[in-house]
Parts: structure tokens; C-alpha cells; sequence
């Protein structure tokens, strides 16, 4: 008779348990291999994240690695497979297969509508999981890091008919890693390495930034998708002024101003850009991360990416902008020149506007007094006389043109503390 009542109390005590604290439901989802998606040029794998709870037509989120990853690696080592999970969208992971696991952003065959590369068999990917799912062919996006940010601006370029938009951790401009690519006596260049564009070196204007883009897909007339672009003030991987080249290539693609319409901090160090119009999902959003070399996402990057999608259901609600500060209007004939910086321990990215008075400008001189030990090592859409104390710099071959009442941007990277004072612009 004891041991039945033990039996019974040990029941009554299970199932108030059960009733107290429920146990959530298990979880069947699981990154799977998927073969024989279709066409797969280069041998391209697959892997794919399904989360159990999703609407009936899902989003698609493409999540590219970089070199010597993997696409389980990249499912590990980010948070979009937990914001799936929390959001209900299919994540596709691909993997590169050849030699330093890296990506084609190079070949001819990469960079072009119906490419014959590694675009060509993510691609494939992307109707394999439309078609099996019944996915929202509207929404479907990409993102990546590094060989998968670079990725991520080249299948937004080749297929634009495709991805509805794009977020690029530490990336370059679409081409712009085919400078010299292919070149037989080069071994790095064979890779699909192009030392002048990693550097930062590979500087154009926005027009022939944007034509590289519009090439890969002549005669398109469709939607263009939008961008959101990533990087790291430090980088010497792929450079900091490759940050700026890719906003004036998908500014120019979308049809909108190189002059942000808003400027805030999501995070100490932080500084977001928003191009086009102020919103959540604008056409063009920059974030440059101060103090930071060639390691992002960071923690939270991965939220912004979904939120500028707008897989979380977030709305398109204007954020109040940085107030920039008054300024003198310029006078006639003459231009004057802020500066805005990014600083962190031991360096700075400046970024300087120069903008015209009631004339227009044919040409344009910057001069800047930098404090003691401050250098410049790095400078994009100008050219610098000098490197420390006082240094000059004088306008490029394709921004020294400056409409009355309009402006044009450079920017420097420095040792040391950025100016502290207001620089003076000379015309001519």
C-alpha cells in the first residue's frame, strides 16, 4: 500500500509541475545540405535554415561568408539564424568550394546578368527555395562579409530582377575587384585578388561607378535594389575608402544624392548615414564603425540588416536626423570647407565638405593644420600636399566642378588627433 501511494504522489506531483511550468515546444528545425538545386557552375554547396513557425509566403535572406569560411560557419558565427527563428524567413547559407574558400567577384563571368560563376549557382539557390517554399519572390535579400560583402554588392549588380536589397558588411563596389583580375602573370591576380581596389586606391566617380553596375544587366529597367553598407574605420584589409566608393556607386544607381539626409549614433563609435529619404528602409544607409578593423558584424549589426530589410515588421518612420551645425552662407566666388570626424584611439577618418558660394567652382584647394603628431596616410577624392602640420589638398580630375550653392566631399585617414579647427577653402 506505501509504495502505491508513493507512486500516486509522485504523479500528482509530475503533473503539477506540468501544469505549472509548461515545457516549450521542441524544435525541429536544422541547417540542412540541399544538392541538385540546379545550375551550379563552379560546384557551389548548400546549405539551408528553415524555422519551424513562418507565414505562408516567407522571406528569403541569402548569407554569404567570407574567405576561408563556410556556410556553416557563417550560421554559427552570426545571429540570423536566432532573427529567422524570431522573424520567420528561410536563410540560404552558400559555400564557396574553391582554394581559400573566397568568392568570384572578378571574373568576367561573375559580373554580369546570367553570369557563369559563383552568381550563377547562388542564384540558382534562391529559385530552388522560392519554388520548394512558396517564398515572396518580393523579398528576398542578401547579405555578407567580407568575400560575402564584396558578394553582395556583385548579385545585387548581376540581378537586380532578384534581390529587393542588400547589406554589405566590409565589402567593395560592384567591379570593383575586376580591375586586374585574370591576368595569367600574376598568381594573386588569378585568385581574383586586385591590390588596388583592396586598398582603397580604386577611387571613380559616381557616374562610372553606377555604369559598371548598369553593363552587367544591359537594357534593365526594372527595380533597382537598395543598399545598406558596413565597415570598419580601421580596416587594411579592404580599406576604409572602399566604404565610401560603394555609397556613391548605389547612390547613383538609385537616383539619389550623395548628401546624406541624416546623420545619428546607433552605438558609441557608431555613425549611420542615410541617403534618398530618412527612414528605416531608406534606398541607400551607410554605418561607419570608428576604432574597428576587418572584423564585422559586430553584435547587433545583424538586427539593423533585418530592421533595413524590414523582415521584423518595422516601419518606415523618419528618425530625427543630427542637427548640422549653422554655417555662414559662402560669398560670391568663394567656397568654404567643414570637417567631420570619426576618431578613436591613436587615428581618425575625416570627411570634408567643400561647397560653393553663389558662383560655381572650376577648381578647389583645402587647407587643413593638423595638431602635432597628427599624419595623414590616406586620402580619397583629392590629392594631398603634405602629410603633416599644414596639409593641402586639391580637388580630383572629377569633382572640382562645383555648382553655385552646391558641395562635393573628400575625405583623409590620420595618425593622431584629427583638426581641431575649421579648414579654409581657397576657389580656383
Amino acid at each position: 500500500m506505501k509504495k502505491i501511494w508513493l507512486a500516486l504522489l509522485a504523479a500528482i506531483i509530475a503533473f503539477a509541475a506540468a501544469v505549472a511550468l509548461p515545457a516549450a515546444p521542441a524544435s525541429a528545425a536544422a541547417l540542412t545540405e540541399v544538392t541538385g538545386f540546379g545550375t551550379n557552375p563552379t560546384g557551389l554547396r548548400m546549405h539551408l535554415y528553415v524555422p519551424d513557425q513562418r507565414p505562408a509566403n516567407p522571406a528569403v535572406l541569402v548569407a554569404v561568408h567570407y574567405c576561408t569560411g563556410s556556410g556553416p560557419a557563417f550560421y554559427s558565427g552570426t545571429e540570423f539564424k536566432s532573427l529567422a527563428d524570431q522573424y520567420g524567413f528561410i536563410v540560404i547559407y552558400p559555400s564557396a568550394t574553391r582554394s581559400g574558400n573566397c568568392f568570384d567577384v572578378s571574373s568576367p563571368g561573375a559580373l554580369t546578368h546570367n553570369s557563369t560563376s559563383d552568381p550563377a549557382g547562388i542564384v540558382s539557390m534562391v529559385r530552388y527555395v522560392q519554388q520548394h517554399y512558396n517564398t515572396d519572390v518580393n523579398r528576398t535579400f542578401v547579405t555578407g562579409a567580407s568575400s560575402g560583402g564584396m558578394m553582395t554588392n556583385v548579385l545585387l549588380g548581376d540581378y537586380p530582377d532578384v534581390f529587393a536589397a542588400g547589406a554589405a558588411f566590409m565589402g567593395v563596389p560592384f567591379g570593383c575587384f575586376a580591375a586586374t583580375a585574370g591576368d595569367p602573370t600574376n598568381p594573386a591576380n588569378q585568385a581574383g585578388w586586385n591590390s588596388t581596389c583592396s586598398a582603397g586606391q580604386l577611387i571613380k566617380t559616381p557616374a562610372a561607378w553606377g555604369d559598371l553596375v548598369r553593363a552587367a544587366y544591359p537594357g534593365y529597367t526594372g527595380r533597382r535594389p537598395r543598399m545598406q553598407v558596413f565597415h570598419g574605420a580601421t580596416d587594411t584589409t579592404l580599406a576604409y575608402p572602399n566604404f565610401g566608393e560603394e555609397i556613391k556607386q548605389w547612390t547613383n544607381v538609385l537616383g539619389v544624392s550623395q548628401t546624406p539626409v541624416a546623420t545619428d549614433t546607433p552605438q558609441s563609435g557608431w555613425t549611420r548615414t542615410r541617403y534618398g529619404t530618412n527612414i528605416v528602409q531608406a534606398p541607400v544607409e551607410g554605418i561607419s564603425v570608428a576604432g574597428v578593423g576587418h572584423s564585422l558584424p559586430l553584435s547587433g549589426m545583424a538586427k539593423m540588416v533585418i530592421s533595413f530589410f524590414g523582415l521584423d515588421g518595422t516601419t518606415t518612420t523618419p528618425t530625427t536626423p543630427t542637427t548640422p551645425p549653422t554655417t555662414t552662407p559662402p560669398a560670391s566666388g568663394a567656397c568654404t570647407a567643414t570637417v567631420s570626424l570619426n576618431s578613436w584611439t591613436g587615428g581618425y577618418v575625416a570627411t570634408v565638405r567643400v561647397t560653393a558660394g553663389s558662383a560655381a567652382l572650376t577648381g578647389w584647394t583645402v587647407t587643413v593644420a593638423l595638431p602635432s603628431g597628427s599624419a595623414v596616410t590616406n586620402t580619397w577624392s583629392a590629392t594631398a600636399t603634405g602629410s603633416s602640420g599644414t596639409v593641402s589638398f586639391r580637388n580630383a580630375g572629377y569633382n572640382g566642378t562645383v555648382a553655385a550653392g552646391g558641395s562635393t566631399e573628400f575625405g583623409f585617414q590620420g595618425t593622431g588627433n584629427g583638426p581641431t579647427t575649421t579648414p579654409a577653402c581657397q576657389a580656383g
